[in-house]
C-alpha cells in the first residue's frame, strides 16, 4: 500500500505556509465544508464469470474560503484518494494518496492557484488530442484523474478572451498521452490565450518539458543513451481548438508534438480531433455527440507516418426524473475493432446507482496510460453505487 506524499517538497513548503496564514484570516469564516463521496463496485467478466473483482474507495475534501471584499477571495482545497480492490483467489491491492492540495487567490478578472491540481482544457470530449496533464476518462462515472503540481495564473478580459500560464514541478508519472514521462525533479511551463470568435471560441496552446527516455512503454536501452551522451529530451507541444454552435455544435481539437532528438524513428506526433453534438426531440430529448480522431507519428511535422484513426459516438437519454440511459461506442479503423460502453445510472440527493456493461478487445488502443482499462477488457459488466456526503 502506497502512503500519501507531496511530489514536490517545494511546493509543500509554500502551501503549507499560505496554509497557516490563510487558516489565521479564516478563523470567523463560515465557508469551511468537509464533504467527499464514498463508492465501492464488483467488476464481472464473461471470460471469468466465477471471479468477479471488488473495490471501495473513500475521496474525503476539505474546502476553506475567505472573502477579504466584494472581488478579492481566498481559498484551499485539500483531498485524499484511499482505495482497496481485491479478486476471488488473487492478491487484494490497495492505495492512499494525496488526490488535491491547492491554494488559490482570485478575483472576478484573474486567479493565482498552487499546488496539487487538475488543469484541463480544450473543446474535445472523448478523444482528446489536449489531454497533456490528466487522464479523464469519458467512461469512467467518477471522472477522477490525478493531479499535477505547479502554478497557474489565468486572466480574463473584459471581452471574454483569456490567457493561462503555468508552471509544473515534479511531475514524472505518465500523463494523457504520453509515451515517455517527464524527467524527474525537471520544470515544465507554457500557456494558452483562448479568444472569442463569432458565437464561439477558438485557442492556442503551448508547452515545454523535458523527457525521461529511459521510462515509458517506449523505453529506450540505457546503452543507447550513454552512447550519444544523453539522459533525457527536450518536448515542446502546440495545441490549437475552438467550438462553435452553429445550430449544432462544432468543435475541432489538435495538438502537434515535437521530441527533439534523433534517437527516435519518430520524434513528431500529430492528433486531430472533429466533433459535433446535437439534442433531437425525441421522447425526453435523445443527446447525440459524435467525433473522429486521427494520430500519426512521423520523422516530419507533416510528413506521412504510422497511426491510428478512431470514431465514437455517445448517446444520452433520460428515462425520467431519476434515470438516464447512455452508451459510448469506439471504433477503432486501423485495427477493425469495436469498443462498447452502456450505463444505466439512477441518481437520488446523495446516492448514485451505476449499472455498467462492456465489450471491448481485451488490449486496448486508446486511453492506454489509465489503469482502469483493465477494468474494462473483454466481455462484462460492473455496478458501482456512490454515496456523497
Amino acid at each position: 500500500m502506497r502512503v500519501p506524499r507531496f511530489r514536490c517538497f517545494a511546493v509543500r513548503s509554500i502551501i503549507l505556509g499560505f496554509f497557516v496564514l490563510f487558516m489565521q484570516s479564516a478563523v470567523y469564516s463560515s465557508t469551511i465544508n468537509l464533504h467527499g463521496l464514498v463508492t465501492g463496485w464488483v467488476t464481472g467478466s464473461v471470460k471469468n464469470i466465477t471471479k468477479p473483482s471488488f473495490g471501495i474507495r473513500f475521496i474525503p475534501e476539505f474546502t476553506l474560503k475567505k472573502s477579504f471584499s466584494q472581488n478579492l477571495s481566498i481559498d484551499f482545497e485539500a483531498s485524499f484518494n484511499a482505495y482497496g480492490a481485491s479478486q476471488i483467489n488473487a492478491p487484494s491491492d490497495g492505495e492512499i494518496d494525496l488526490y488535491r492540495m491547492w491554494g488559490r487567490i482570485s478575483t472576478s478578472r484573474f486567479e493565482f492557484r498552487m499546488g496539487l491540481q487538475k488543469i484541463n482544457f480544450g473543446s474535445a470530449s472523448l478523444l482528446r488530442p489536449l489531454m497533456w496533464f490528466e487522464s479523464i476518462d469519458p467512461r469512467d462515472p467518477l471522472q477522477l484523474t490525478d493531479g499535477v503540481t505547479g502554478l497557474l495564473f489565468r486572466y480574463y478580459f473584459l471581452n471574454n478572451a483569456n490567457i493561462w500560464i503555468w508552471g509544473l514541478y515534479g511531475n514524472d508519472n505518465l500523463k494523457g498521452w504520453e509515451f515517455f514521462p517527464t524527467r524527474s525533479r525537471s520544470a515544465e511551463y507554457g500557456g494558452r490565450l483562448q479568444m472569442p470568435l463569432g458565437n464561439g471560441e477558438w485557442a492556442v496552446s503551448f508547452h515545454h518539458r523535458r523527457m525521461d527516455p529511459r521510462q515509458g512503454p517506449l523505453a529506450l536501452s540505457e546503452n543507447d543513451l550513454l552512447d550519444n551522451g544523453v539522459s533525457s529530451f527536450p518536448e515542446d507541444r502546440y495545441g490549437f481548438d475552438g467550438k462553435w454552435d452553429v445550430g449544432i455544435g462544432l468543435w475541432f481539437e489538435g495538438s502537434l508534438t515535437h521530441q527533439r532528438t534523433d534517437l527516435l524513428p519518430s520524434s513528431w506526433q500529430r492528433a486531430v480531433n472533429i466533433g459535433l453534438d446535437y439534442t433531437f426531440g425525441v421522447g425526453n430529448g435523445l443527446y447525440a455527440l459524435t467525433e473522429s480522431f486521427f494520430y500519426t507519428s512521423s520523422d516530419k511535422a507533416f510528413g506521412a507516418g504510422d497511426g491510428i484513426t478512431f470514431s465514437a459516438l455517445s448517446l444520452g437519454y433520460p428515462l425520467g426524473l431519476l434515470d438516464n440511459l447512455s452508451c459510448i461506442v469506439y471504433y477503432d479503423w486501423s485495427k477493425k475493432n469495436l469498443y462498447s460502453f452502456v450505463n444505466w445510472r439512477r441518481t437520488y440527493d446523495r446516492w448514485i446507482i451505476n449499472v455498467i456493461g462492456f465489450w471491448n478487445p481485451e488490449q486496448f488502443q486508446i486511453y492506454q496510460n489509465l489503469p482502469r482499462n483493465n477494468l474494462y477488457g473483454g466481455m462484462g459488466f460492473q455496478i458501482l453505487v456512490v454515496f456523497n456526503y
